[in-house]
């Protein structure tokens, strides 16, 4: 009975350090870019887009959809550096295992 109330203990004390990564997350920010830098997106640790700044090269009016796909090419950057920095911090409790909804 011993042995399962101190694992007891450790399992809540990883959930603890689990939930205190993941809150911390939030403030690490990451950055994507497109076209050589010319359309750059900062995105936090959740996931949440914090800006997006387009150089006035990067604009033509005559070729909209040339920005549009350096946008989305940027975020889509800024999204796969998050699951890095995700699998990065929250590796060390899952041990490698990606288990669903937890990041």
């Amino acid at each position: 009975m011993n042995n399962m109330n101190q694992m007891m203990k450790q399992v809540k004390k990883m959930q603890e350090q689990m939930l205190k990564a993941q809150e911390e997350l939030g403030t690490k920010s990451v950055e994507g870019t497109a076209g050589g830098g010319v359309v750059t997106v900062t995105v936090n640790g959740h996931k949440n887009v914090q800006s997006i700044i387009i150089k006035p090269e990067a604009v033509d009016p005559d070729d909209v959809e040339m920005l549009q796909d350096l946008v989305l090419t940027a975020v889509n950057d800024a999204l796969n550096k998050v699951d890095e920095l995700a699998n990065q911090d929250m590796g060390k409790f899952t041990g490698g295992m990606k288990i669903p909804g937890l990041f």
